[in-house]
């Protein structure tokens, strides 16, 4: 096993672990923002939408442990990537050609990815931990999910860090989406120019549609 060992820890390797795990959390949020979006139809359809999930909760339960190591390895070999870039250039030019061989998005992955980390913490925090740990409300008890996800968009300041989240989960999906399909090797000048409109498309659609939630719901007052 010492050649697989190897290749994990080579440079191509971490790119291979951060284009798997990443192409995974990319269907992963599409499937989420599907069942979100029942939110705009009202509390009947968003808490049969989560109590549907519950008759499948083994199932659920399953591919939570997916995504947590999913999660995990793309954060660690992230971490490593920019560690690695970061000794490789230890000392840091007043004249570089940085931003003109490389994109904002690609420069912030590092920063954007932080943040966003930060936020998930809060993210499961809050609602993994209120529908599945402990309410003192004791709404999810009574599958009143819809009033708990209202309840967190009625606070300003986490829809506030909710949409900051979101406009930099859009940069990260932007670069990410390219990088993968290049880790994949599907990168050539005929398919390239596609790849990135379909990256940018796919970006603005998760970062609009995730950030959509907490700004309807909070300038409606979190009218039913």
């Amino acid at each position: 096993m010492n050649w697989l060992n190897n290749f994990l820890n080579s440079s191509i390797g971490k790119k291979f672990v951060m284009a798997i795990t990443g192409s995974f959390l990319l269907i992963f949020l599409i499937i989420h923002l599907i069942g979100n979006i029942t939110l705009f139809f009202g509390p009947d359809a968003f808490n049969g939408y989560v109590k549907t999930l519950d008759v499948i909760k083994p199932l659920i339960r399953v591919i939570e442990l997916v995504l947590l190591a999913a999660f995990v390895f793309h954060i660690f070999n992230g971490f490593r990537l920019w560690l690695e870039n970061k000794r490789a250039r230890p000392v840091e030019y007043k004249i570089n050609g940085s931003t003109e061989n490389s994109s904002i998005f690609s420069r912030t992955m590092f920063i954007s990815g932080s943040i966003i980390f930060i936020f998930l913490v809060l993210h499961l925090g809050t609602f993994f931990w209120r529908f599945n740990v402990h309410d003192p409300q004791q709404l999810a008890d009574a599958h009143q999910y819809y009033d708990i996800v209202v309840g967190f968009f009625q606070i300003w300041w986490y829809v506030l860090l909710y949409i900051i989240a979101m406009i930099l989960l859009g940069f990260h999906l932007n670069h990410g989406f390219q990088s993968a399909f290049q880790t994949f090797g599907l990168n050539s000048k005929k398919y390239t120019p596609l790849i990135k409109k379909l990256g940018t498309i796919y970006a603005i659609i998760m970062a609009v549609g995730f950030a959509s939630m907490p700004i309807y719901f909070f300038l409606s007052g979190g009218v039913k």
